[in-house]
């Protein structure tokens, strides 16, 4: 089979980027496959080419809303009907609809925690699966650092399939989360393929500050003088609506926010705006970017420090798919790692909860009551659960310590980088384009006083009639 033949009558691309091919042939053997290929290189041509070229439902486990309405949306716009999300965009009406109808789809996404409901499991169940894809398989560990619960079943559901072919993806684990991954999993016989974390074209940056007052007035010049468009991250839902808001009343850029707690419209509209070129800025928690197709990002901002640095590299991916220079740059305040600890602390439930009664279990933020109903499930005992809560802890405290150490390093940024996810040997690029400490200059990425950004054309009631009535 020429697989470059079949990828342009697919997909319509001429070459495959790095690890693809290679991904797609040892699903095509009759292998599983555990791939980590860097964010930005391709990872959903891997299971599309690979489903195509299979018989069967390719059923796609994928962690965000967002991102799975993003790769349905793509994959429409490139002539594909047989593809659907059953996600919480649905009402039950459609829900139940497309279960009626599976047999007529080819991809179906969906998260964890709809896979593990009994009746939708059941409906799975009936169909034949001629690819199971795991998305942003990081999730799987509880040593990674965005761990779902629920991720810990797709093993069980595997089972009950009778193990169909399996595609793990990820951009970002380190060796002790990927062999999490697989014992979760229970797949022992698996062929890994792991590409380099490494963004060559990426400058890293710190810019530190003695007071949250100086920070904010920092990322103001910042967002002045940079070439945009670029992306804001914030711990805060709060701080992203305020900070967005104020830029756009000040006149510095034309920004938006974006987070979990917006109505899915509200998300999809600024998402759309964003790759369209009509907004500058998004200023946004995690929940923003995941499989986002706009290749000309020029900068990344953390204004909170992320948790560790797989969601660090996670997050500062999305610049710079063009191949152009882009930069990293976070924000650093005296005192910041304090609100990560405390939001450490919030995410892992404390064992007493499991004696709430249900209705007020319903109450508690979504990560703990996800914790609570994995718990639940998994009928381990009390003691048994303490102890996987306080090694969850340590590890969420060991990740933010080297995260500290990235910050505070004295040396090249991008071999501590390296160094923590394992690899020793990878391309230096010479100090032209690596980081602060190696004489990298932010003046590079500064706006073109002449120039004008280019916008496209973009139809909001089309594009709406296109997303909600086809």
């Amino acid at each position: 089979m020429n697989l470059e033949a079949e990828l342009k009558r697919y997909l319509g691309f001429e070459t495959f980027r790095s690890g693809q091919k290679e991904v797609i042939e040892t699903v095509l053997s009759g292998e599983d496959v555990f791939a980590m290929l860097p964010t930005g290189m391709g990872k959903t041509v891997c299971y599309q080419l690979s489903g195509y070229l299979l018989d069967g439902l390719v059923v796609i486990v994928s962690p965000l809303l967002s991102l799975m309405q993003d790769q349905v949306e793509r994959m429409r716009a490139q002539g594909e009907k047989r593809v659907a999300a059953l996600n919480s965009f649905l009402s039950v009406e459609e829900k139940n609809t497309i279960l009626a109808n599976l047999g007529s789809y080819k991809f179906i996404f969906l998260s964890p925690e709809m896979l593990a409901s009994e009746a939708v499991r059941a409906t799975f169940l009936r169909e034949k699966i001629g690819l199971f894809v795991i998305d942003e398989a990081h999730c799987i560990s509880q040593w990674g650092h965005d761990f779902r619960p629920d991720y810990l079943f797709l093993g069980e559901f595997r089972a009950l399939a009778r193990y169909p072919r399996t595609m793990v993806l990820t951009a970002t684990a380190t060796k002790r989360v990927r062999a999490d991954i697989l014992k979760q999993l229970e797949l022992q016989e698996i062929k890994e393929i792991i590409y380099s974390v490494n963004r060559p074209n990426i400058e890293f940056f710190v810019k530190k500050f003695a007071s949250r007052c100086e920070k904010e007035a920092g990322l103001d010049r910042l967002v002045e003088q940079l070439e945009a468009p670029g992306i804001i991250y914030f711990s805060s839902k709060r701080l992203a609506e305020e900070t967005a808001g104020r830029l756009r009343r000040e006149g510095k850029r034309k920004a938006a926010h974006y987070h979990g707690d917006m109505e899915p419209l509200d998300r999809i509209l600024i998402q759309e705006q964003f790759v369209a070129g009509q907004l500058d800025l998004i200023c946004a928690t995690s929940a923003f970017g995941m499989g986002i197709d706009k290749a000309n990002i020029r900068f990344v901002i953390h204004y909170h420090m992320p948790a560790d640095l797989e969601a660090y590299m996670q997050e500062i991916g999305r610049a710079g798919r063009d191949g152009e220079k882009s930069a990293a740059i976070l924000l650093y305040a005296t005192g910041d790692e304090m609100l990560q600890r405390q939001l450490a602390d919030r995410d892992l439930p404390d064992p007493k909860l499991l004696k709430l009664p249900e209705e007020l279990r319903d109450t508690l933020p979504d990560s703990e009551k996800r914790f609570l109903s994995y718990f639940l499930r998994s009928r381990l005992t009390e003691a048994e659960i303490e102890k996987k809560i306080e090694e969850r802890s340590l590890i969420k405290k060991e990740n933010l310590t080297a995260f500290e150490g990235f910050i505070h390093a004295s040396d090249c940024r991008r071999s501590y980088v390296m160094r923590y996810f394992g690899e020793e040997d990878f391309s230096e690029t010479g100090g032209e384009c690596c980081c602060d400490n190696d004489g990298a200059k932010l003046v590079h990425f500064e706006r073109k006083p002449d120039t004008e950004a280019v916008q496209e054309t973009f139809n909001y009631l089309e594009r709406l009639r296109y997303l909600l009535l086809e």
